[in-house]
């Protein structure tokens, strides 16, 4: 239960983060409403990442 509530809580705070974005243009919005498909295709590739380095790691 306790790992729900981390990725939860990352989540949510992800979440803050993008809209603040938004409000404050800091970013320009065209790039800003593109930052949840960059946090899904950087996280697809750590993940394939990391598939990666576990199978040079494996122990024949």
């Amino acid at each position: 239960m306790k790992h729900i509530v981390k990725i939860l809580t990352l989540l949510v705070t992800l979440s803050a983060l993008w809209v603040c974005l938004l409000q404050a243009s800091i970013i320009p919005r065209s790039y800003t409403w593109l930052l949840p498909l960059y946090f899904i295709v950087s996280l697809g590739c750590y993940g394939l990442l990391m598939v990666g380095v576990g199978l040079m790691q494996f122990p024949t």
